[in-house]
């Protein structure tokens, strides 16, 4: 952070994010924020970054992993960024916490899960579980016009077990249209890239 300047050059806009790639063992976080106002993003807030007034998010690959663990790492930091979003959003009103249902946790509710959990996933990164189980997974490529609509898919739906399809599978889903939703935008995908949106510290 200090030899690279990177506190400095966010503040005066030369980028808005940090991508580190590194051997096994370097200690990086899949995902981490720094800067003002950082919250958790799938690990602490970096300290001792308020200096620069703008957040930014660290993001630690590994060369010795392959493109589906950088999109589990992207995931995580959409699961972060998304429950600091809806955090004061109660109940079913709830959005994000009623997308990330999987079986497991809510028996007859699944609908699309977690970067570990498939709908019909029994513990995590299971997914190459051959259950059916029913899902509304798939009408949350309606949103926000959602029908209720029930399927009943196993693994062979989002790839039989390979990390990086299921997590292909997992953000094709994720909210991406123009509108709002009990005061949050239908593109969700605006907060997990801009932690600077305004909206993000709304009550």
């Amino acid at each position: 952070m200090n030899e690279l300047r990177l506190l400095q050059r966010i503040a005066q806009g030369d980028f808005d994010e940090v991508w580190l790639f590194g051997a096994p063992g370097l200690g990086f976080y899949e995902s981490r924020m720094a800067g003002r106002g950082a919250f958790w993003c799938n690990a602490p807030a970096c300290e001792n970054t308020d200096v620069c007034r703008k957040r930014f998010v660290l993001m630690g690959f590994s060369y010795e992993r392959g493109v589906g663990e950088m999109l589990e790492d992207l995931g995580h930091r959409a699961e972060s960024v998304l429950d600091y979003r809806w955090r004061n959003v109660p109940g079913e009103a709830n959005l994000w916490k009623v997308f990330s249902r999987y079986d497991q946790i809510a028996p007859g509710q699944a609908e699309v899960g977690m970067m570990h959990w498939a709908p019909n996933s029994v513990r995590d990164y299971d997914w190459g579980n051959g259950r059916p189980v029913s899902t509304r997974a798939d009408d949350w490529l309606n949103f926000p016009n959602l029908t209720g609509e029930v399927k009943t898919l196993n693994c062979s739906a989002w790839g039989n077990g390979d990390i990086r399809a299921h997590h292909q599978w997992w953000f094709k889903r994720l909210p991406k249209v123009p509108g709002r939703t009990n005061g949050v935008a239908n593109n969700w995908w605006r907060y997990v890239i801009d932690v600077n949106d305004p909206e993000l510290d709304a009550a």
